[in-house]
This record gives structure tokens, C-alpha cells and sequence, in this order.
């Protein structure tokens, strides 16, 4: 029998109702044949919960002598392990690990609780080599540890309440003020738990499109669709009707938006988990990039970027650039093609005393970046609607994923900001971001 901290542990994990999905996952985006959770401390290496298609042999509870483990250098270093083929790793082909459990690939990164302690690993092994240093494994991994650790940090915390609420009821028997007290004090914490519920339903829905729309299920038929039309296209357009390739183009285009809306969903987990690197940058600069980088989308169209002074921002350069990228080629897509398109960006510094609104501090100045078009626009209705994942901008036929501006609103959170976008129907549209002044 677990002694009852390490039997606790493993009941949290056993708790989190989404861990056999994320494990379940793992190995067919992988192709890995066992992953588990192992709450690893420096004497100790104990299965917490495993999918083992390989007949391994660890089920939750089971442990491992931790020095046999390559989980134990992970604890030490707090660094990810990632082993494509034992046999040509030039670290890891002599070390014991591989050859006593016979492994070929591997790949473990560390669980670090809200506070910084360090709880385990998710790892995965399997006896054949696997493909697994590419950034879509390594995002993937990093964003199940940091969910994992969200979870587990919830069901400790409110374990935690939960007992000093059990304690509190007990003092409470001998006064009517305790009792109040106590009252009071259930409610905060059933208040806290409400929002923890909600905060972990929103992860788990973002995380759910994620995975399920950029995971191998859906990367390996594309890339054979994309293959196959490569080929007619090649040595079989001559051979079909009208009918037949205006059905082949569609497929092509279907397939392409298909491969955009995978990589703005990438994009879109990156941007909260990427190292946030703050320096000050000229706005002038990064706008004539994105310029420059728009250039191919403008096609037959002309735009008249009206541009100020913007000056200078400490910001996350590579994140503002596709923040205002976003901005720039909606309103390309959304332009009016009986009109040229004005596309006017403008700075001023503001006051938060001078703005109303929950989300900015009046003793903050802030600087107020506006970005307005003259094209199609959109329905007032949507000024707030058009931030959530998945939702278009416009009900015409565009390339548009309708994850840019969500995107958009990540990178501004990211800058402790905020964004707000006006809309007229065929008058333009006009976004607002304020972005705190250092």
C-alpha cells in the first residue's frame, strides 16, 4: 500500500477526467505505444495514470526504482528529455535507462505545480523509434504538462479548502459568530471553485479544437489530399472536364483552407506559451515588415497606407508583427472592390483615468494603437463576438480561418492590454488597442 501522500497524489491525477484523452492523444499523434503520469521524487517514481498498448506493465499505483529511470536527471534539471533513436543518440545509446526497460524513442517533460514545486512527469517510450523532435510534439507536450499542472493545482487547492472547511465546522459547533464565520467563508470558496470551473472549461474547449484539429487524425489524410492533387494537377488536368476540374479546384481550395486553419491554430497555442521577451521596438518598423509581407496577398489590389509617427513600445516583437499582420490582411480580405483601400494606423498616449472600462487601470498610461479601414465592415452586433475562436468576420466567401483576431486578442493579453473593434456595414472597420506604457 501507497503511503497516503503518494496514494493522494495519484487519486488528484486519477481526478483530472481529461487525462486518459490527453494520454490517448499522445500516442496516436506520436505513435508511441505507452505514456503515463509519474509523480517522481527523489527517491520514488510512482505511475499516477498510463495508457500501455505495449503491455509494459505499469498501471496507476505501480512503481519504478526512480535511479532506473531517466525521470529521476529530469527532476534535477527541470528540463524536457526528447530521444528519437537510443541507437544514434549520441547521450543516451550507453545509458542504462534504454537498455534495461528497451526503449528506442522516448520523450518525458517535467509537471511544475503553480508554485514552482516540482510534482513529476509526462512521458512516453516506446521500443521502435519514433519521430518526436518536431515542434508540434514538443507544443504539444509542453501544453499538457501546463494543463495537467493547471488541473492538479485546482484539486489540491480546493482539497486544501476543503479541509479547512472541515476543520472550521468542527469550531463552529461552539458559537453562533464561528458558525456565521464559516458560512461566509464556504461561500467564498464555492465562489472560487465556480471560477476555477469556468476558467477550466474554457481551457479544455480551446484545447479540444486544438488537438483534435492539428493532431496526426487530421494532419495525415491533408497531406495525402495535397499529394494527390499535386499529381492530377500534374498529369491528369488535360484528361478532365469542365465540370471535372471546377469540382478538382474545389478540392484544392478546400484543402488549402484546411491547411491554414491548422497553422493559425498552432499560432494561435504558441502565442500564450512562447517565453515573453519584452523590448522596446520602433512601430514604424514593424508595420513596413508586415507591409512587406502582405505584398503577395494584395493580388490585382492597390492599398494607401496612411501611417503616422507611431513611435516607440516595449513589446514582444515577433507577436506584435503578427498582431498587426492579422489587423492588416483582414482588412485586404474584407476590402470593397468597387474602392481603394485606406488602411490608417495611428499612436497617441492616453491616461487610463481618460478611459472607462474594467480591464485598464486609471493610474496607468497606456498607449492607444488604432488601425481603421474603409472596406466592407461588419455588423456593430459582432464589435465583441468577433475576438472568439472561430468566428468569421464576414459570411462571404474569404481564405479567412476566423482565428486571426483571436489570435490578435491573445497577443494583446499577452502585453497586459486590451482591444476593441467597431464595425459599419460597408462603411469600414476600426480597431482600438491600448497597450501599457513602461
Amino acid at each position: 500500500m501507497l503511503e497516503e501522500n503518494f496514494q493522494q497524489d495519484v487519486n488528484n491525477i486519477q481526478n483530472i477526467s481529461i487525462v486518459p484523452t490527453l494520454l490517448n492523444v499522445i500516442c496516436q499523434t506520436t505513435g508511441m505505444g505507452f505514456a503515463a503520469i509519474a509523480r517522481v521524487t527523489e527517491d520514488r517514481w510512482i505511475t499516477c495514470s498510463a495508457v500501455d498498448n505495449v503491455s509494459f506493465g505499469l498501471k496507476p499505483g505501480d512503481e519504478l526504482q526512480v535511479k532506473t529511470t531517466i525521470c529521476d536527471e529530469i527532476r534535477q534539471e527541470r528540463k524536457a528529455v526528447i530521444i528519437d533513436n537510443v541507437s544514434e543518440d549520441p547521450v543516451f545509446r550507453n545509458h542504462h535507462t534504454p537498455a534495461m526497460y528497451g526503449l528506442q524513442s522516448y520523450i518525458s517533460v517535467p509537471i511544475i505545480r503553480k508554485d514552482g514545486r516540482f510534482f513529476g512527469t509526462l512521458c512516453a517510450i516506446d521500443p521502435k523509434p519514433n519521430e518526436l523532435k518536431t515542434f508540434k510534439v514538443r507544443e504539444m507536450f509542453n501544453l499538457f504538462a501546463d494543463l495537467i499542472s493547471f488541473h492538479l493545482t485546482s484539486i489540491e487547492e480546493a482539497n486544501e479548502n476543503k479541509n479547512i472547511l472541515e476543520e472550521k465546522n468542527i469550531l463552529l459547533e461552539k458559537t453562533e459568530v464561528e458558525k456565521k464565520e464559516a458560512e461566509r467563508l464556504k461561500s467564498d470558496i464555492e465562489i472560487t471553485l465556480i471560477e476555477k470551473n469556468i476558467s477550466l472549461e474554457k481551457m479544455n474547449n480551446e484545447l479540444e479544437a486544438f488537438n483534435y484539429i492539428s493532431s496526426h487524425d487530421l494532419q495525415e489524410p491533408l497531406r495525402k489530399i495535397q499529394l494527390f492533387t499535386d499529381i492530377i494537377e500534374r498529369d491528369e488536368t488535360k484528361n478532365l472536364s469542365e465540370k471535372g476540374i471546377t469540382a478538382f479546384q474545389k478540392i484544392r481550395s478546400s484543402a488549402f483552407r484546411m491547411q491554414n486553419l491548422i497553422n493559425d491554430l498552432l499560432i494561435y497555442s504558441k502565442t500564450k506559451f512562447d517565453e515573453r521577451k519584452f523590448e522596446s521596438k520602433s512601430l514604424n518598423n514593424i508595420v513596413n515588415d508586415v507591409k512587406d509581407d502582405l505584398s503577395e496577398e494584395l493580388e490585382n489590389k492597390t492599398v494607401l497606407y496612411d501611417v503616422s509617427d507611431l513611435g516607440s513600445l516595449s513589446v514582444i516583437e515577433f507577436q506584435f508583427r503578427q498582431l498587426l499582420y492579422n489587423l492588416l490582411s483582414n482588412s485586404i480580405k474584407f476590402s470593397n472592390p468597387e474602392k481603394q483601400l485606406i488602411i490608417t494606423i495611428r499612436t497617441k498616449i492616453i491616461e487610463g483615468s481618460e478611459l472607462i472600462h474594467e480591464r485598464l487601470s486609471p493610474n496607468t498610461q497606456y498607449c492607444q494603437i488604432t488601425v481603421s479601414d474603409n472596406g466592407i465592415g461588419f455588423d456593430p452586433l459582432y464589435n465583441e463576438k468577433i475576438f472568439g475562436l472561430f468566428q468569421a468576420l464576414n459570411t462571404k466567401p474569404t481564405k479567412s480561418t476566423g482565428i486571426g483576431l483571436t489570435i490578435v486578442k491573445r497577443i494583446v493579453e499577452n502585453h497586459n492590454g486590451f482591444i476593441k473593434a467597431e464595425g459599419i456595414l460597408n462603411k469600414g472597420a476600426k480597431f482600438d488597442i491600448f497597450i501599457p506604457v513602461e
